[in-house]
């Protein structure tokens, strides 16, 4: 290729379709081997041994030129009680990427961080990837997610099939937020949806009915933040904030409720639901200007009826990263918050429990009752079993907010 000797970063679309397309794992010429830490762990040796498989999207600058990546992380819990991870598969990405959705054939969509222009479907078994690029009228939010069946099955498809994705989106045209509507075997757009709100980030498709609201409806977070496509990440306008939660129709996207919380500076952001209970979870983002961002709450639960803040919160630099469903029979939540160096948990009224201290840590994943947190680098394991345990660091390797095991909960752990 021309310009393959080039800075990857400064490649146009073209030339990173040409290269993607010639690549059967997506990491030609920028280095294939995988980053391993901590050495070999004997894991089938030890009948203690827990081990997890994950899908994540990070930044390496251990070269010295930042590169993005999609992949799968292994992960596991040695004899001596140290985690040892290593990058199992890779691709290499043209921006930042941020969320990510499996599909039940075991195929990763990865969507790219706001305001992004791809989305890509990735196969890890063996690099092959699909690719679809935004009309320069839209951008994607970061977000993807599979669509229930009553979705699917008022867009003309039927239980089995390939599927539908939704993604979160912005119209530059008017910076309201739009609902795609894509094919997940193709991935283009079938129809679009208003979000009532600026600034979709994650949404969440509620598996059972809560209260009036079907299976299948939408929960999306409208962060609220104006934005116009000539200042892309660059945020203006604050006073004009207008966050929300939005409950959608599965069918046709009309809109069933809308919530709000007072402090209109508390960017609605990540979501985490409890099916148990019936309770979410969600993670915020505070846009103050002032030193009232310090102590600005980092959380929020929503209950079906109405959503409210965090209380009893000491000042975590009003920063959430992203929330999971806290392990143990108690239930409430754990919010990562890298700006403050903590993960902080909340029971399922959000009053404030306390925190643990992790560097930069940012994106969870519950699996049973264990929680795999990352950051600079650094795998951790959070268990009643084992309070703490981490690997050594990688401190050229940026993880992004989110990751997701590759297996149900539970699923494939060994035990005594």
């Amino acid at each position: 290729m021309k310009n393959a000797t080039l800075n990857p970063l400064h490649w146009s679309r073209r030339e990173w379709l040409h290269w993607l397309s010639t690549s059967a794992m997506g990491t030609a010429g920028l280095g294939v081997s995988g980053l391993s830490l901590s050495g070999e762990v004997d894991v089938a040796n030890d009948a203690t041994a827990v081990t997890a498989r994950l899908a994540a999207v990070w930044q390496d600058r251990t070269d010295g030129m930042a590169q993005d990546w999609a992949g799968v992380l292994s992960a596991a819990v040695g004899p001596g009680g140290q985690v040892a991870w290593n990058v199992a598969a890779k691709m290499a990405l043209p921006t930042r990427g941020h969320g990510l959705q499996r599909l039940p054939d075991g195929q990763i969509v990865f969507a790219a961080r706001r305001p992004g222009d791809w989305l890509v479907r990735w196969q890890p078994e063996d690099g092959k990837a699909h690719w679809a690029w935004m009309d320069e009228d839209r951008c994607f939010n970061g977000h993807v997610v599979l669509a229930g069946d009553a979705t699917v099955h008022a867009h003309g498809g039927a239980s089995g099939s390939a599927g539908i994705l939704l993604t979160t989106e912005t119209d530059l045209e008017d910076s309201q937020g739009c609902i795609g509507l894509r094919d997940a075997r193709t991935l283009e757009k079938r129809a679009e949806w208003r979000t009532h709100g600026m600034d979709p980030h994650e949404l969440i498709v509620l598996a059972e009915a809560v209260g009036s609201y079907p299976a299948g409806t939408l929960i999306v977070a409208n962060g609220g933040i104006p934005t116009q496509s000539e200042t892309g990440r660059s945020k203006k306008w604050l006073d004009g904030m207008d966050p929300s939660l939005v409950a959608l129709d599965p069918r046709d996207g009309r809109l069933l409720g809308q919530w709000k919380l007072p402090d209109p500076r508390l960017s609605i952001r990540h979501l985490a639901w409890d099916s148990e209970r019936q309770i979410m979870g969600i993670a915020l983002q505070a846009e103050h200007s002032d030193a009232r961002r310090q102590g600005a709450p980092v959380f929020a639960v929503w209950n079906g009826r109405e959503l409210r803040a965090a209380q009893d919160q000491p000042p975590l630099a009003g920063y959430g990263g992203s929330v999971e469903c806290a392990p143990g029979p108690q239930g409430g939540f754990v919010v990562s918050c890298p700006r403050s160096n903590c993960l902080a948990r909340f029971d399922t009224q959000g009053r404030y429990l306390g925190a643990v201290e992790q560097a930069d840590v940012c994106p969870l994943a519950r699996d049973g009752e264990r929680l795999w947190s990352g950051g600079q680098g650094r795998v951790t394991l959070q268990s009643p079993q084992h309070a703490r345990l981490a690997s050594d660091n990688a401190p050229g390797v940026q993880l992004d907010n989110h990751w997701r095991l590759l297996r149900e909960p539970g699923e494939g752990v060994q035990r005594a």
